[in-house]
């Protein structure tokens, strides 16, 4: 009887902390810029680790500055063409990147601020690549056919003139705040150093505490990652954000339990309360190096999307949540928590690709 009992109340104390609204307590919550729109492009890659750059640049000068997203991109075409070009279409030519596309411009090309260089047609207010990435691929495909025989060397200054039509042509020097620059000596002002930025992911198909090139359709550039067992590509993410290092993210977003709707990012246990666990805490899975190798290995776990982690909070249960920054805008019809999503530490672990880091945050033991 005294069983029987023991167990009805462990039941009933399982329902209660399970069936819970979602009650959320800040614990960190790094400085930022506002959420904006990526619009209809696929450059979450730019909007993410332009936006992580905005917050570096807070840490380190306290200056508030809207980086251009479109510069980069500018930039980022044209290697993205070569690497297209060089391998005869043998590859993806797509609007997509990774967090050191980013870093790799900033290094070649320097920074700008939006107001010096917004990407943005006469009168547009919102970004649409989907004609501009089409004429782009059918020109360079057109070369790679090789009409005359052999590639015409016209291609670059083609995929130039692309590029200046739909975004505008490239900067050598602008005013900002009274002040003129160049791209590079603007990126001098920010204090930004590309060299003090690193990849990290999780997988075990290559030895960890190494570097290799992850091989995602992506990463079209050769990006090389530093590869480190879970647990530690957790505490390096908990450890910068406690030190006030906001993250570059690139995760899944395909899950059912990933909603912008809702701004809530779970793996519940049991699939069949994915809709509930969208309102309601639910228990979630453990989520072991084992499942998360083989959820990449099968597709399930893919490079969709980039963000900026800029926080951590807990619900009523102590659970470990990372609040991150989303580039889908901020409307309230369409998106909860003013655009950021409340991401659970399991699906943190589950879904993560890769993270992009301070290098001051990552113990010299993994470093060495």
């Amino acid at each position: 009887m005294k069983k029987s009992i023991s167990t009805l109340i462990l039941i009933f104390v399982s329902l209660i902390n399970y069936s819970q609204s979602y009650e959320f307590e800040t614990v960190i919550d790094l400085e930022t810029t506002d959420v904006i729109s990526q619009g209809n492009t696929g450059t979450c890659w730019s909007f993410s680790v332009s936006s992580f750059l905005e917050s570096e640049i807070m840490r380190k000068t306290g200056k508030k500055i809207d980086l251009s997203e479109m510069y980069t991109v500018r930039n980022t075409y044209p290697k993205k063409a070569w690497n297209y070009i060089m391998r005869q279409g043998k590859a993806q030519f797509s609007e997509g990147g990774l967090a050191h596309d980013v870093i790799n411009s900033v290094a070649d090309y320097g920074l700008v601020p939006n107001v010096a260089y917004s990407g943005l047609e006469t009168d547009a207010l919102r970004h649409n690549h989907a004609e501009m990435i089409a004429v782009l691929k059918g020109l360079l495909n057109v070369f790679i056919d090789n009409p005359g025989k052999q590639l015409s060397p016209k291609w670059k200054q083609v995929t130039e003139s692309v590029l200046d039509t739909y975004l505008g042509k490239n900067i050598s020097t602008f005013n900002y705040d009274g002040v003129q620059y160049t791209p590079k000596s603007f990126l001098e002002m920010t204090k930004i150093d590309p060299e003090d930025y690193i990849s990290i992911t999780s997988f075990s198909h290559k030895p960890y505490y190494s570097n290799f090139i992850l091989n995602i359709p992506d990463n079209f550039s050769n990006g090389s990652f530093l590869n480190v067992e879970l647990n530690d590509l957790v505490n390096i993410t908990n450890t910068a954000l406690k030190a006030g290092y906001s993250i570059a993210l690139d995760c899944d977003v395909s899950e059912k339990t990933f909603s912008s709707k809702h701004g809530l990012a779970v793996i519940p246990k049991d699939e069949v309360n994915n809709k509930d666990a969208l309102t309601k805490i639910m228990s979630e899975k453990t989520i072991s190096q084992v499942l998360r190798q083989q959820e990449f290995e099968n597709y399930n776990t893919t490079d969709d999307h980039l963000m900026h982690i800029t926080g951590m909070l807990k619900d009523q249960n102590g659970t470990t949540y990372y609040k991150v920054k989303n580039s889908w805008g901020n409307n309230p019809d369409r998106v909860a928590h003013n655009g950021y999503i409340y991401m659970s530490e399991a699906y943190f672990k589950l879904k993560t690709i890769s993270i992009m880091v301070h290098k001051d945050v990552v113990p010299k033991k993994i470093l060495n």
